[in-house]
C-alpha cells in the first residue's frame, strides 16, 4: 500500500468520524444538524460551524506537516483579498494581534513624519466596545481619545469627533463596526479626509456587511480604489458595485488598513486567526509584514532566500556592509502568525462565506419578527442611518443617502429603563433556559478596571471626551443573542418563546 493510498484511507475515515461527531457544528439549515431538544440543548450565542470537508483540509495539511505559514497560507492570503476588494490581506494568530499589527505598522520610522503615529500622538476611537480594539493604542505609546456610542447601533457617535481633534496631535482614527453593523463611515471618511488621518478599520464583527453611497460622494472622499474596482467586477456577484449611481462596498475596504478575526464565534473561523487587509496603499503591506515577522527588514516568504537578489549586499543601521539581510531587524515586531493547518482550514470556510453571511441575516430577521411584541419593553437595534425596521424585512433610511446591509455578529437589544425587568434578569433566566447570551463585550470601556488602573497609573495616558452616556447606557442595559449560522429554526424560536413568556410574566406582576 502507498502512502498516497494511506493518506487517502486516512482522509476516507477522518471524513466518516467527523460525520459521525460533529452534527452538531453542521450549519443550522443542513438536515444532518444533531437534533434540537428544548431546555436541554444549549443554544450558543455563537459557535464553530463546519463539516466533513474542513476536518479533512486540517488532517490533510497536517499530515504534509508543513506546519508554519507556507502554501495553504499564501493562498488563503490571496482568496481573502479577492474575496473583500483590498490590495493585500496578512494572516495573524488573531483579531486582537491583527489590531496590534495594524497600528504598529503606522509607527513606522518608513513613512513620513507628518504621517507616523509616534509616542505620545493620539488615536480616537470610541468607548464602547471590545478591549483589544483599544489596547494596541497603548501598547504602541500612543493615546486613545475615547467619544461616545450611540445605543441604538452600538457604534460611534460622530458629532463629538471634531471636539476629539487636535492640530498636529490627532493621527488616526480606530475603531469597531459593532456587531456586524457598520459605523458612520461617510461621516468619518470626510473628517480623516479633512485632516489628512489614518482611518483603521476593526472589521473583526462585521466581514460581509456593505457600506453603500452616491458616487459623486464617494469620489469626493477618495474612494477611487473602489470605483476601479466595481469598474472590474462589472459581471461579478461580488462587492464593490456601482448601481443606478450607488458605490456599494464591504466594510473593512474604505480606510486605510483593516482587520478581521477568524476566532470562533466570527464569521469564518480557523480556530485562532485573524488578518490585517491593506486596503489601498500597497507599502503598508511591507511595513504590517514586518511588525508581524519579528521586525525583519527581509520580505523573503518562509523557506525561501534571497527575493531581493542582494541579500549580502545590505548596509542598514550600524550593522557592517554585507550582513545577511535575513537578519536585520528595522522594527521592534512579533511573531504573530498563524499555522498552515489553521489556513487550511480557512480556505474551506471561505467558500461558505457568502451563504455564512445570508443566514446571519435571516437569523436576525427570524428573532426580530418573533421578538416584535416587546417593543414597549427593548429597544432592538436598527442598521446605521436606518430609522424603521419594516416587518418584511426592510428599513426606512435617513437624509443622507447613504444605507447599510448588516451581516449580523449578534442580535443586540438594549432593554429600557421603565421595563419591568432589568438586562441582568433576562440574562440570569437565559442561562438557566440554556440560551447563550453576552454583553456588548466590555461595555464603557474607561470603566474595565485595566483603563482605571491606567488612568491612574498615567493620567496622560488616555483622554475622554464628555460623559459618555451613550457608552454607560449601553453597559449597563444593552445584550446580544446569536445570529450564528448554526441556528436551527428550533433553536430560533425556543430563544423567541422563552424570551416573550419571560417578560409577559414579568409585565403582569
Amino acid at each position: 500500500m502507498s502512502a498516497e493510498d494511506i493518506k487517502e484511507e486516512i482522509l476516507r475515515l477522518t471524513r466518516e468520524y467527523s460525520r459521525m461527531t460533529h452534527s452538531a457544528n453542521r450549519p443550522g439549515q443542513d438536515e444532518q444538524h444533531a437534533p434540537f431538544t428544548a431546555g436541554e440543548t444549549t443554544v450558543p450565542y455563537a459557535a464553530r460551524v463546519f463539516d466533513e470537508d474542513e476536518v479533512e483540509a486540517a488532517v490533510s495539511s497536517t499530515l504534509d506537516f508543513w506546519l508554519t505559514l507556507g502554501s495553504e497560507g499564501a493562498a488563503m492570503e490571496k482568496e481573502l483579498a479577492d474575496f473583500m476588494g483590498v490590495k493585500h490581506c496578512l494572516l495573524v494568530n488573531s483579531g486582537s494581534s491583527a489590531n496590534l499589527v495594524a497600528i504598529s505598522a503606522l509607527t513606522t520610522h518608513k513613512l513620513p513624519d507628518h504621517k507616523r503615529i509616534k509616542p505620545g500622538d493620539e488615536v480616537i476611537t470610541v468607548a464602547a466596545g471590545f478591549p483589544t480594539t483599544v489596547a494596541p493604542i497603548v501598547q504602541v505609546g500612543a493615546v486613545p481619545v475615547f467619544i461616545d456610542a450611540k445605543p441604538l447601533t452600538g457604534n460611534v457617535d460622530v458629532a463629538y469627533l471634531e471636539q476629539a481633534f487636535v492640530k498636529g496631535k490627532t493621527k488616526a482614527v480606530m475603531m469597531a463596526h459593532a456587531l456586524g453593523n457598520p459605523f458612520e463611515l461617510g461621516a468619518i471618511l470626510a473628517f480623516c479626509q479633512k485632516h489628512d488621518l489614518w482611518l483603521i478599520e476593526d472589521n473583526c464583527d462585521a466581514l460581509g456587511c456593505t457600506y453603500s453611497l452616491p458616487v459623486e460622494e464617494a469620489q469626493q472622499l477618495g474612494l477611487d480604489h473602489l470605483l476601479k474596482l466595481a469598474e472590474k467586477r462589472e459581471q461579478d456577484e461580488n462587492y464593490p458595485t456601482v448601481k443606478d449611481g450607488i458605490l456599494t462596498a464591504y466594510t473593512g475596504t474604505f480606510g486605510d488598513i483593516s482587520t478581521q478575526s477568524f476566532y470562533p464565534p466570527h464569521h469564518l473561523t480557523m480556530g485562532e486567526g485573524g488578518s490585517v487587509n491593506i486596503v489601498k496603499r500597497a507599502p503598508l503591506k511591507t511595513y504590517a509584514e514586518s511588525f508581524r515577522d519579528w521586525g525583519r527588514d527581509c520580505w523573503c516568504p518562509s523557506g525561501k532566500d534571497d527575493t531581493c537578489c542582494k541579500r549580502f549586499q545590505w548596509q542598514l543601521g550600524e550593522l557592517p556592509e554585507g550582513y545577511d539581510h535575513k537578519y536585520i531587524y528595522s522594527h521592534l515586531g512579533f511573531n504573530v502568525k498563524p499555522l498552515d493547518t489553521q489556513a487550511a482550514i480557512g480556505r474551506v470556510q471561505l467558500k461558505r462565506l457568502t451563504s455564512f453571511i445570508e443566514a446571519r441575516k435571516q437569523n436576525w430577521q427570524k428573532l426580530r419578527l418573533g421578538l416584535a411584541s416587546l417593543e414597549q419593553y427593548i429597544d432592538f437595534a436598527l442598521p446605521t442611518h436606518a430609522t424603521k425596521w419594516n416587518e418584511d424585512g426592510s428599513f426606512e433610511w435617513d437624509e443622507t443617502g447613504h444605507q447599510t446591509d448588516c451581516s449580523w455578529f449578534g442580535f443586540k437589544m438594549t432593554i429600557k429603563a421603565d421595563a419591568p425587568f432589568t438586562r441582568t434578569d433576562l440574562a440570569r433566566h437565559l442561562d438557566e433556559k440554556k440560551i447563550g447570551n453576552r454583553m456588548l463585550f466590555g461595555g464603557n470601556l474607561v470603566k474595565q478596571p485595566a483603563f482605571v488602573q491606567l488612568r491612574h497609573d498615567r493620567p496622560d495616558a488616555m483622554r475622554i471626551v464628555g460623559d459618555l452616556p451613550g457608552a454607560d447606557r449601553i453597559m449597563e442595559y444593552t445584550m446580544f443573542l446569536g445570529t450564528y449560522p448554526g441556528l436551527t429554526d428550533e433553536m430560533i424560536q425556543y430563544m423567541v418563546d422563552v424570551i416573550v413568556a419571560f417578560a409577559n410574566e414579568k409585565a403582569s406582576i
